[in-house]
């Protein structure tokens, strides 16, 4: 790729409000590729495709260029400037889906066709990477990089008949490989982040492979769904850190891509904070910008949130200490587990009234689908953004959960390595509902909540008010009216 992207569009469905071409409020189909086009005219240089736990639309290349010609040839040249990159589900993990993954790799070489038609010798490859959720060994990014060699571009020299290859009948197959990209979601993997690439680069110079760098993808949702919101922040900043050492090491550079949402729970990037990103991950050189960074604010805001982004430079991953790191990380994640056993049931029943923003199966998490975390093995939740929204929604912040056991060195220490940690939480809490806070969370995180916060949105609190009532009382009003109204003053859904 001729440059390394700065800016990534997601398909994640974090958004209060929605744009024109959302059908009853969701983003499906063709309204996709509407997005994917309007993204790239704000700036964004790098659009996700999702084919993870939804049906993506294999024919994405060939309707952008169809639609959109004089916007791809004159302003945004695909594989050049703009990159269109692939998530496709982890065999290994999302079995359901695992022949999803088959069905993307063997698009890539039509999407190939399709862009040498429209740019002729001008023509980069429009995919060249692919991002593996899930990821957990270098092995796993092995076989996805050589089933692709292998049964993808090498099936053009199968013989068929008459010593006719499948290249003769067909067309040779382009590009002859793709980068996989690492995603890297729960505590043991985040990290151990640098010893999964490690491995992934030697096996890549084993088979006779040479890099000139490698994308990292580090999940900021899922760990934050699984172990809270704090523990997330110190997980990634050891992977940042033990990413930045091996760039070192072995002088090939490492582009991090961090995976922030809005919401403070699932990581704070907002067109209005943009600097709390660099400040809190300055070794990054992508940031995700989501539904809600995209749709909840005025264009001009998200087109200079979006400048901002692509004008940093990174700079090098701060130390951390990772002992003590891990040591509050294990604590936190105990009692944030505990918590959410105690609010199974009323996160289940907000959820299935939070506003649906794209068409989406359920996601694969460690929570559910035989992915457990120890000690809440028959605990399922829904995505990280339903979660985030469901107690959003009834006026208790999810970034709340397990802050009750930390005393006053571990607070000091969480400020040291999270320098964004009183902003985070005051802008969270901003939105709390006290009473609900106390009935549903404790007196003790009430008091927390009281000594972090600077004022709370009574226009917010008394929608969380009337979402609650309903909730208990198992009301006939659609709650759901209040809880889209709740989010589109957040700015976002969860």
């Amino acid at each position: 790729m001729a440059f390394i992207p700065k800016c990534m569009s997601t398909q994640h469905p974090d958004n209060a409000f929605v744009p024109t071409y959302a059908t009853d409020g969701v983003i499906k189909g063709d309204g996709e590729i509407t997005e994917a086009v309007e993204v790239f005219a704000l700036g964004c240089d790098e659009q996700m495709w999702d084919s993870e736990g939804k049906e993506a639309d294999n024919q994405v290349v060939q309707k952008l260029l169809s639609a959109h010609s004089d916007f791809f040839k004159s302003q945004h040249h695909l594989g050049k400037d703009s990159a269109l990159t692939l998530r496709v589900p982890n065999p290994a993990i999302e079995t359901e889906m695992r022949k999803s993954t088959v069905e993307a790799l063997q698009g890539i070489p039509k999407a190939w066709d399709m862009a040498s038609e429209f740019y002729g010798n001008d023509t980069e490859p429009p995919i060249q990477e692919v991002i593996l959720p899930f990821t957990t060994s270098a092995q796993e990014l092995a076989l996805l990089d050589v089933y692709y060699q292998k049964f993808v571009v090498g099936q053009e020299n199968q013989e068929l008949l008459d010593l006719m290859t499948v290249k003769d009948w067909i067309g040779e197959f382009f590009p002859k490989r793709i980068r996989i990209i690492p995603l890297i979601e729960d505590l043991e993997h985040l990290t151990g982040s640098d010893l999964i690439v490690s491995d992934y680069l030697e096996d890549l110079s084993k088979r006779g492979v040479q890099v000139d760098y490698q994308r990292v993808f580090l999940a900021r949702s899922d760990p934050a769904l699984n172990y809270g919101a704090v523990s997330a922040e110190m997980m990634i900043k050891i992977a940042l850190s033990k990413l930045s050492k091996l760039q070192e090491r072995l002088g090939l550079p490492i582009y991090p891509i961090i995976g922030a949402g809005s919401v403070p729970f699932r990581g704070h990037l907002s067109p209005l904070n943009v600097n709390r990103a660099f400040r809190e991950y300055p070794s990054a050189q992508t940031l995700t910008v989501q539904s809600a960074f995209k749709f909840d604010h005025p264009q001009t805001v998200v087109k200079s949130g979006i400048q901002q982004i692509l004008s940093y430079e990174r700079t090098e991953a701060p130390e951390i200490d990772e002992l003590k790191a891990q040591g509050i990380i294990k604590k936190i994640a105990a009692r944030y587990n505990q918590q959410v056993r105690d609010l199974i049931d009323v996160i289940g029943e907000v959820s299935t009234k939070i506003p649906k923003r794209r068409e989406r199966k359920l996601h694969v998490g460690l929570f559910g689908y035989g992915r457990t975390l120890a000690g809440a093995e028959d605990v399922t939740l829904p995505r990280a953004i339903g979660f985030a929204a469901s107690m959003y929604s009834i006026g208790a912040p999810p970034e709340l959960l397990g802050l009750d056991v930390l005393n006053s060195e571990d607070l000091s220490f969480i400020r040291s390595v999270y320098p964004s940690f009183d902003e985070d939480m005051a802008s969270s809490i901003s939105f709390m509902n006290e009473d609900q806070v106390i009935e549903l969370l404790g007196e003790e995180t009430a008091k927390i909540a009281y000594e972090l916060g600077n004022g709370v949105d009574r226009i917010h609190q008394g929608l969380t008010t009337a979402i609650w009532a309903g909730v208990k009382n198992k009301s006939r009003v659609n709650i759901t009216d209040y809880i889209e109204e709740a989010a589109q003053l957040r700015r976002f859904l969860g």
